[in-house]
């Protein structure tokens, strides 16, 4: 009998996992042993890591953007559908059309509320969206003076990325020569200016050095489009000329819709099985899980090594013994010139490594390398 492998969502995470699959199991899926259904709701694949880019006009958006059909393995059966329903226990995703599996990997991913608070979507730029990063990229060439206004909510995707933002603005403003004329503000919902610490003390001293504003505890309550006036949470208004938010993110409609998620719809995920907790034949990765760790492709990437490991080797009669230790790598750019990198995992702590124009070079690389990982070559 054809064991039956549906991966639910064709971002980084499902389609690595499904291809990284096929290439591995080609003499099986051959014999009809086994069948991999690779589910995307667009024939469009966008590497998203690339939005930061396009806003600031280094790359256009075309350089970002595959056709989903030129990046899954001849082995998968490539499907575009809307999925509304995930039932773990008649082993079944409901569509269009309804999908039985033996085993199901959702790689649903994480999705920005616009709507998280009031005014936001009518207020606000941002860089998580295809257009967003668009718009912004006419809207910053555009701007001659005035406050940039950069507000975050919990939890979102790339967690280095607003960090980086506010670096490359000023980097961007100065090499166009309208940095005096223009103020740039960072905000952070808690007491640093980043979660991580080792992060928080390596771009301080550059908020510092630079003059770029910063303020922590900052909540966003409320966005007032006509006055250009972000309210927070505790009352106090703050005027802005142009704001850019990073909202908080949720997990997939479908998820919360099915009712296996959390109160956001991120989905209870074991930490070194990637197991969904209480199920043995539903495994997740990427920004879906709960896990405490950094929404990022790299923490999929390293994900799917686990996680293919153990369905191979249980389809194949062996133990699960592949172990996801929490390993994480993200680039930190300080410039449109320069950068730093992390790593870390569930036991070592991030250090930035030393600022470098060669680090800026190899985030560059990998922006093209990119589609090499998600063909499960690299």
């Amino acid at each position: 009998m054809t064991k039956k492998i549906v991966v639910l969502g064709a971002g980084s995470a499902g389609t690595m996992v499904a291809n990284r699959l096929a290439r591995q199991l080609g003499e099986e899926i051959k014999k009809r042993e086994v069948e991999i259904t690779l589910i995307s709701n667009t024939e469009k694949h966008i590497y998203q890591p690339g939005y930061l880019f396009i806003a600031f006009n280094e790359k256009p958006s075309e350089h970002f953007i595959r056709k989903q059909e030129t990046l899954v393995h001849r082995h998968v059966n490539l499907v575009y559908d809307d999925v509304e329903k995930i039932d773990v226990e008649k082993k079944s995703v409901k569509g269009k059309k309804q999908y039985q599996y033996d085993y199901l990997v959702i790689a649903t991913g994480s999705h920005p509320d616009f709507d998280s608070v009031p005014g936001l979507k009518e207020g606000a730029h941002n860089f998580y969206t295809l257009e967003g990063a668009e718009r912004l990229r006419t809207d910053l060439a555009a701007m001659e003076k005035g406050r940039i206004l950069i507000t975050i909510d919990v939890p979102h995707k790339c967690p280095a990325a607003p960090l980086e933002l506010a670096l490359m603005l000023d980097d961007y403003y100065r090499k166009n020569g309208r940095r005096k004329d223009i103020e740039i503000k960072y905000s952070y919902p808690i007491g640093r200016i980043h979660s991580l610490v080792p992060v928080a003390e390596w771009a301080l001293p550059q908020f510092e050095k630079r003059d770029i504003k910063y303020e922590t505890f900052f909540n966003l309550e409320e966005v007032d489009p006509k006055r250009k006036v972000a309210i927070t949470m505790d009352g106090s208004e703050h005027e802005y000329d142009m704001l850019i938010t990073i909202p908080a993110h949720t997990g997939a409609k479908a998820v919360m819709d099915s009712g296996i998620g959390d109160e956001s719809g991120f989905i209870p995920t074991n930490r070194t099985t990637l197991k969904m907790i209480g199920q043995d034949d539903v495994y997740v990765i990427g920004d879906a899980t709960n896990l405490p760790i950094s929404k990022a492709g790299s923490t999929a990437h390293y994900q799917s090594e686990s996680l293919v490991a153990n369905i191979i080797s249980r389809l194949t009669g062996r133990p699960e013994t592949a172990v996801y230790n929490g390993k994480v790598a993200c680039f930190l750019e300080n410039s449109l010139e320069d950068a730093s990198m992390i790593t870390f995992d569930y036991n070592n702590p991030p250090q930035p490594a030393e600022t470098s124009d060669l680090l800026h070079w190899f985030k560059a690389v990998y922006n093209e390398l990119y589609w090499l990982n998600a063909k499960g070559i690299l």
